[in-house]
């Protein structure tokens, strides 16, 4: 499924415009995205966790030379999923 099989979904599923849709799916990315720049975590009981896991620098090889090259420290998102979600995918 991808971002307009979604909001044509949710269009239907919520008796919204696909233009309303469109905006409310847009306002829950922006909200998650705000929430895990600041280093926050943004949890739906039954569905699942979202948060920013910090990945330490390290040292990786390029599998075309295989020269030693540095990688950055980063912070990654990561999603958890919750009880409800796993129970309705088995």
């Amino acid at each position: 499924m991808n971002k307009t099989e979604l909001i044509e979904h949710i269009s239907t599923k919520a008796d919204l415009s696909k233009a309303d849709a469109g905006r409310a799916l847009e306002a829950f990315i922006g909200a998650v995205t705000s929430t895990l720049k600041k280093k926050g975590t943004v949890t739906l009981v039954g569905f699942g966790t979202f948060s920013v896991s910090e990945r330490a620098a390290r040292t990786g090889r390029n599998p075309r030379t295989g020269e030693a090259i540095k990688i950055k420290k980063a912070r990654v998102p990561k999603f958890r999923p919750g009880k409800g979600l796993k129970d309705a995918v088995n």
